[in-house]
């Protein structure tokens, strides 16, 4: 009597000295945990790879059999399954929900460190400027890919090609400045200064020429929509920027 009830699929992959795919890997873990005993196929050399591809007449591996029929690789198997497959050209507002969500959780822990409660102004504070820092950081990863973006839309940077490269180093000069409390001369005019040009730009570009282009915010490589999220990053600094000037003044206490 037959006693195996989890259904079998055959999977053929890549595993060789120099190189494992990752979707072999992949397809594997879905298989398995869509209930599947899987009959793993190492394909060792690229001789072997070439010559299952020519057999089943495919171009690439991993390649997944259930019931004998081939259905696929990872992103045909999770199709098979009716899960979302991955589109690297699709707009997202992913990384900027991650990144504030981030900083805020790590303003809410230096505030905790530091005042022993999560719930304070300098947390409120630091989660604007570690924000900033963090986006400086993204576009100084790839200047010349941010630059690019930028020049889609920023007012001045179009004006001026330069400022298209200096606006990230800016960002990140008074995020960290404001995490610090320090030289408040500095960081609050150059907050001011790039919020404020970059909120009248992307207000033009967005609700003025109603032009549909990407975000440079998180680098030059991004799939964020220039829009509400972006207008927000701006007038975050330019908001930053005042307070900090009232309280240097003493025109605000915030203790």
């Amino acid at each position: 009597m037959n006693t195996d009830v989890h259904p079998r699929a055959a999977l053929y992959r890549m595993v060789m000295p120099e190189h494992v795919c990752p979707f072999g890997l992949k397809a594997r873990h879905l298989l398995k945990r869509k209930g599947f005993e899987v009959d793993d196929h190492w394909l060792t050399t690229r001789a072997e790879t070439d010559r299952f591809q020519a057999e089943h007449d495919v171009e690439t591996t991993p390649q997944a059999f259930i019931g004998g029929k081939r259905i696929g690789g990872y992103d045909d198997l999770r199709r098979h399954f009716g899960l979302k497959v991955h589109d690297p050209e699709a707009t997202t507002y992913r990384p900027v929900a991650v990144l504030f969500t981030m900083t805020a959780l790590l303003a809410a822990a230096l505030s905790y460190a530091v005042f022993s409660t999560m719930l304070t102004v300098r947390a409120a504070e630091w989660f604007v400027a570690l924000s900033m820092c963090v986006l400086a950081l993204l576009k100084l990863q790839d200047v010349e890919s941010f630059s690019s973006m930028f020049l889609n839309y920023d007012l001045l940077a179009k004006r001026w090609v330069p400022y298209a490269y200096l606006y990230p180093y800016g960002e990140g000069l008074a995020g960290v400045l404001m995490v610090a409390n320090a030289w408040v001369w500095l960081s609050v005019p150059v907050a001011l200064f790039i919020g404020s040009v970059g909120a009248v730009s992307v207000f033009k570009t967005v609700y003025i020429d109603r032009r549909d282009v990407k975000c440079a915010c998180v680098g030059g490589a991004s799939r964020v929509p220039l829009g509400s999220v972006s207008l927000t990053e701006n007038l975050m600094m330019v908001a930053m920027g005042i307070w900090m000037s009232l309280k240097a003044t003493g025109m605000v206490d915030t203790f």
